[in-house]
């Protein structure tokens, strides 16, 4: 199946590293920006179902591989049937798990395939862990070492909320902060903070693209690529409050 077995045998840990990362970047959307037209998919009605994320950032919800055994190992089997009988943050949040681990077994399937020594298999281990995990994403519980990183900049940033929450890819806040910072001698310092921040939704830190930009959600402090949440440098001008996927998929299904 296309969902499962992907397109592509990566051999290297760097190679297994970014298709887990293209994986999980699809399974993030799905339950984040995309998350409307994911349950609408899920309709228990149907037969068993899985959710597929692909390497090129790709998901779909389909039936499982007929073959047995599966080129690669299946997601969870039959997600849509506990739809109807959880709230959605509950099921959202079960889901994310069940992506966890069936990112973590893809990946380390390749990893054995491929004969990975101790020290590649720990290596990709490494680098796995060193992203958020789905649920994390989902459930807003992102790693503590985030929150710490995002909570200090805008405590020490002597900056409010609305102010601090736009940055540019080279690490830099938006004009008026900057200005700010500059009347303050503060700008070193916050950019020193940022250095290391984690996307919340791709895991990713710092861009290179000219145009990349970041923005903090303001209910759980976490910080993400304006991109990766569909936020561009023009509408975050005129948001007051910004909440994250996450935070806003909070609030029950009608």
């Amino acid at each position: 199946m296309e969902g499962g077995a992907g397109l592509y045998n990566p051999r290297t840990v760097e190679e297994v590293f970014r298709d887990f990362k293209g994986r999980r970047a699809a399974i993030v959307k799905a339950l984040t920006s995309d998350v409307g037209e994911f349950y609408q998919q899920c309709d228990p009605e149907k037969e068993n179902l899985c959710l597929y994320g692909l390497p090129n950032e790709q998901w779909e919800v389909n039936l499982p591989a007929e073959e047995v055994p599966p080129e690669l190992p299946e997601p969870a089997l039959g997600i849509n049937f506990a739809r109807d009988g959880l709230s959605e943050k509950e099921w959202l949040s079960l889901v994310a798990i069940h992506s966890d681990t069936w990112l973590l077994s893809v990946s380390f399937y390749f990893g054995s395939r491929f004969a990975f020594d101790k020290a590649d298999r720990k290596r990709l281990f490494d680098m796995i862990n060193g992203v958020p995990t789905i649920f994390e994403v989902v459930t807003g519980n992102m790693k503590m070492q985030t929150k710490e990183k995002s909570s200090a900049a805008n405590r020490n940033g002597n900056l409010s909320k609305s102010d601090s929450k736009v940055r540019s890819s080279d690490g830099k806040n938006s004009k008026a902060v900057q200005a700010s910072n500059e009347e303050d001698g503060s700008e070193e310092e916050d950019e020193d903070e940022h250095g290391e921040t984690l996307c919340g939704a791709c895991g990713d830190g710092d861009g290179t693209g000219t145009d990349d930009f970041w923005i903090c959600c303001d209910v759980c402090e976490v910080w993400f690529h304006g991109k990766c949440v569909k936020i561009t440098p023009a509408r975050a001008e005129h948001i007051k409050q910004y909440k994250c996927p996450a935070c806003s998929n909070k609030r029950a299904r009608p």
